[in-house]
């Protein structure tokens, strides 16, 4: 290899890690050419790119954060809802309860009045039976009272209207003195 570097030495006469001028320019003309196209076709389409790959990614990060504020907006909404039912479902139940009551106090009243009734109905009979059982009370004691009087008496006392004015004239002596010694 010394000799290959001393070789070239001998032809060129100078230093071998110079270059030699056309090698210099032909160097700078292809650097130019080559920074040229760089600069003025790969630039742009690079800028671009990240661009529009900026862009990709802003557009990405504005539709996620629209979508979490949908989301949002969304689970405000079935808050609000939910709230809404439990308070209608709360509403319903009141007033159910309410309407439960008011049916048994309607109910009670019903009844309470269908006990009234039937009391009364009770007091009716009850003072019809009396009655019937003192009339037949004072028709049979107006019987034996006749026939009492008539063996009494010795007189026959068959006369209906006869025996019906003593046996009257009778109960009603017995009924004002039963009043006097009340």
């Amino acid at each position: 290899m010394i000799q290959a570097a001393s070789l070239l030495a001998a032809e060129g006469g100078g230093n071998p890690l110079i270059p030699h001028t056309y090698e210099l320019v032909v160097g700078v003309f292809a650097f130019l050419v080559v920074l040229v196209v760089v600069g003025k076709i790969l630039t742009p389409r690079i800028q671009k790119t990240l661009v529009e790959r900026t862009e990709a990614i802003e557009g990405g990060i504005q539709k996620a954060q629209d979508a979490q504020a949908e989301a949002q907006a969304l689970l405000k909404q079935y808050k609000d809802q939910l709230a809404e039912a439990r308070h209608e479902a709360s509403r319903l139940r009141e007033e159910a309860r309410e309407q439960g009551a008011q049916i048994k106090a309607e109910l009670r009243e019903e009844a309470q009045a269908e006990a009234r009734r039937l009391v009364e109905a009770a007091h009716i009979q009850i003072e019809a039976d009396r009655q019937q059982a003192f009339a037949q009370l004072r028709s049979e004691i107006g019987r034996l009272s006749t026939d009492l009087a008539s063996r009494i008496v010795g007189e026959s006392l068959e006369d209906e209207a006869r025996q019906r004015r003593t046996v009257d004239r009778f109960l009603e002596e017995l009924e004002s003195s039963s009043a006097a010694v009340r």
